[in-house]
Parts: C-alpha cells; sequence; structure tokens
C-alpha cells in the first residue's frame, strides 16, 4: 500500500522524495500516451523518442542513435525501418564514409514531433497553471537539480518561442 507523507516529514526522507517521483512519472507517462493519441496507429512511444532524438539532433549515425536510445543499434534499425515505411525518418548513405548510414527526419517527422509535442505542452501548462507561483518556481528548482542528478540535458530552447520543447536526447552535439 502506498504510504502518504505528511507535511511535517523531512525532505530528506528518499523514500518519501522516490514516492513523489513515482507519482508524478506516473502522472507524465499518462500526459505522455494522451499526446501520441493522435498518431498511436504510426508511432509507438520508443519510436517517438526516437523521433526527438533526430528532431533535436539532426542527421545522426545508426551507431550514434542506438546509444542515445540506450538499445542495440540491430533495434534502432528495426524501429527506423517501422519510421520510414511510416513517412516520418529516411536514411542515405554517408558520402564520407560508404559503409556508414545517415538518419534524419522527413517534413512530416517534424510536423509530427512539433504536433505531439505541442499536445503534451498544453496539457502539462494546464496542469502547471493550477500550481501557486511560489510551488512553480520550487518545481522548476527540484526538476532541475533531479535532471541533473540523472544525467539528463537541459531540453533545447525553442527560438521561436522562447520555451523549452519536451522531449529526449541530447541538442549540444551534432554527428
Amino acid at each position: 500500500m502506498a504510504r502518504e507523507t505528511a507535511p511535517s516529514e523531512s525532505v530528506d526522507d528518499v523514500d518519501a522524495v522516490t514516492q513523489a517521483v513515482l507519482t508524478a512519472s506516473r502522472l507524465l507517462v499518462a500526459v505522455s500516451a494522451r499526446s501520441l493519441a493522435h498518431v498511436e496507429d504510426r508511432v509507438t512511444l520508443p519510436q517517438f523518442r526516437m523521433l526527438v532524438v533526430l528532431s533535436t539532433r539532426g542527421t545522426t549515425k545508426l551507431v550514434t542513435l542506438a546509444e542515445l536510445l540506450h538499445v542495440a543499434p540491430s533495434t534502432a534499425m528495426r524501429m527506423l525501418d517501422r519510421l520510414i515505411t511510416a513517412g516520418l525518418a529516411d536514411r542515405k548513405t554517408n558520402p564520407d564514409n560508404r559503409r556508414e548510414t545517415l538518419l534524419r527526419l522527413t517534413d512530416e517527422g517534424h510536423r509530427t514531433v512539433e504536433n505531439v509535442t505541442a499536445r503534451r505542452r498544453e496539457e502539462i501548462t494546464a496542469i502547471v497553471q493550477r500550481l501557486a507561483p511560489h510551488q512553480r518556481t520550487a518545481l522548476i528548482n527540484a526538476l532541475t537539480d533531479f535532471n541533473k542528478a540523472g544525467g539528463e540535458p537541459p531540453a533545447p530552447l525553442d527560438e521561436s518561442t522562447g520555451l523549452h520543447p519536451l522531449g529526449w536526447g541530447d541538442s549540444t552535439t551534432k554527428s
């Protein structure tokens, strides 16, 4: 049975923090699933993660993509094959090394990432608006520290909106 955390308990209680993060992750998974609902006939959550990595990194080698997704290259290739069939990604031979395959999103792949991310942003915005300003500030600080502790780099800034899109992947380097 889940343990409710009393407000008076110490925030250093690892079990209480873990429980709160697990609950929040359940909420975020639900938001993610709902944001993918309109494309679920074409894209699974792991495939969407691949699309987001390709979106943030640009043209990428298969081996690099597999490393970023923490999957075997053969698994990444199977996922990619499905995305190519759906018209969301394509591949080409690296002109600098004919043994390498370069992967990228199609225009439809970019639109898919943008649409799903916009749906996710809208739902998360609605949730965040229910928080008081001081709670929002505390959440920003806590999540920033949590992401650093977990090794997740900050999401890239969307130049058109000044906002950070939701998604996975390291956008700081290009392959």
